[in-house]
Order: structure tokens, then C-alpha cells, then sequence
């Protein structure tokens, strides 16, 4: 056991409800205490209007390591600030509440960290289980369009499951236009946050690796709303993001 934190583990939450009742909770730490580093979770809740501070509370009652940080709704991005803040760890995770891609994929990132890697992210691939057509569809025009413009050597941006190192994180994360912008937020706003930071995090001198991990959509909360829609709204918002991005990076914001 290793006498400073090795790794800090945030999970930003928003009417999670539906996903914390199958026992995601319990699954983290099922495999987090199988290892022989030292860790913490921060589940950061973004405001959340259903159960789930509640259902929060409960599971981790008896573990030390477990915090529950509670927010006012600002947006995923602000949740995860909050949580980089508090975090003790050498290193940070972000995984996401449902596990779509399971915490046990860590092992598959850890092994960079030995090559030097600041930032190691997992890669779904374009095979995904559980993945609409229209999703399937709209994540390869993404993908093309965003390479063209940004990251070319990174395939996959979006998948929620990224390991850095903390300072390089503390460093580039408040950076995010997304801050600047001062959005009202309503609703479980995302946004494509992670081209930027990865984008900063890139122009800071920081290496990137990219990871194989498994993804199998279990996201069945409807609470953050959710279909066709909102995948539309999101997809919009998220290709003009790029854009600014690419803008910024033109207009040297990022130097």
C-alpha cells in the first residue's frame, strides 16, 4: 500500500437514480478494494432532482473512502470540477455513473502510466453494444468532421472514462471555454468539453495515449432525458463547440 493516494476517482452525477438502484456503487468498490493502491471515490452530483443524493448516502455510509460531493446544478463539466478540487490523488478517473465502460477497464489504462503517459483515455471503437443506428451513425460523422479539424490522432474524444495525471488535470481543466462562458445550465448539459481539454492538455506538452476498453450502453436513467432528442440537441451543441475550438486554436487561445 503505497503511503500517499494514488488515485482519485470522480463520477459526476445527475438524476442517476434508475442506475445507482442496480448497484453501480457497490460494483466500484467491489473492485477498487480487490487493489493494492491507495484510492478515493468522489461522486460529484450535479443538483440532482430525484433520489439520488439519498440513494448516494446510503451505499456508502460504511465506506471511508467513498465522499458525496453536492453541488448546484451547473452542468457535467462543472460537477467534474468540483471534483478535481477535492481530489488527494497522484492520478484522477472520470468514469461515469452507469459503467457503461466498467471500472474494471482500469487495468487496461494503468500500464501507460509506466511509458510516461500523462493522459491515458479508453477508445470504444465503432462496434458498441446496445448502440442505436442513429447513435452509430452520428458518432462516425462526428468522429470524421472533428479529426478534419481537431485531434487527428485521437479516435475516440467522447468516451467517458479517462485516467490523467492531477496536476496536469488541475492545470488544464478550469481552462475550458465552458467556464468563460458562464452557461445557465438546465438540464444534464455535457457538451463535447472533452475535445477542448484534451486539445489543451495536447498544447500544454502533456502525452495522450489511447486505450481499447470495452462499452456496452446501461444507461437507463430517464431522469437526465433522454432518445432521439436530446441526442439531437446534443450533437448540435457539440459540433458548434468543435468549431469554437478550432477557432480558438487559430486565435492561438490556447498558447
Amino acid at each position: 500500500m503505497m503511503s500517499k493516494l494514488f488515485l482519485s476517482i470522480v463520477i459526476p452525477c445527475y438524476n442517476e437514480e434508475a442506475n445507482l438502484k442496480r448497484g453501480v456503487l457497490k460494483q466500484i468498490y467491489g473492485f477498487l478494494k480487490t487493489k493494492d493502491f491507495s484510492w478515493e471515490v468522489i461522486v460529484s452530483d450535479d443538483g440532482s432532482s430525484d433520489r439520488s443524493r439519498e440513494i448516494v448516502k446510503e451505499d456508502i455510509k460504511s465506506w471511508d473512502n467513498f465522499k458525496l460531493q453536492e453541488n448546484p446544478h451547473g452542468g457535467k463539466p462543472a460537477a467534474l470540477l468540483s471534483g478535481i478540487k477535492k481530489a488527494k490523488g497522484e492520478y484522477i478517473l472520470f468514469t461515469d455513473m452507469d459503467q457503461s465502460t466498467p471500472i474494471g477497464e482500469l487495468d487496461k489504462l494503468l500500464p501507460q502510466l509506466n511509458k510516461g503517459c500523462e493522459v491515458v483515455i479508453g477508445s470504444r471503437g465503432l462496434v458498441r453494444k446496445n448502440f442505436p443506428l442513429y447513435r452509430r451513425l452520428g458518432a462516425i460523422a462526428f468522429m470524421s468532421i472533428r479529426r478534419s479539424l481537431i485531434l487527428p490522432e485521437i479516435s475516440d474524444t467522447q468516451c467517458g472514462f479517462k485516467l490523467f495525471n492531477t496536476q496536469a488535470l488541475k492545470k488544464a481543466f478550469p481552462r475550458l471555454e465552458f467556464f468563460e462562458r458562464k452557461e445557465k445550465v438546465s438540464g444534464w448539459k455535457v457538451t463535447s468539453f472533452d475535445v477542448e481539454l484534451l486539445h489543451i492538455l495536447k498544447s500544454l506538452g502533456y502525452k495522450i495515449a489511447e486505450v481499447p476498453v470495452s462499452w456496452d450502453d446501461k444507461d437507463i436513467s430517464k431522469e437526465k432525458g433522454g432518445g432521439l432528442g436530446r441526442y439531437v440537441r446534443e450533437s448540435r451543441e457539440m459540433f458548434g463547440q468543435i468549431i469554437r475550438v478550432k477557432l480558438n486554436d487559430i486565435r492561438s487561445r490556447y498558447k
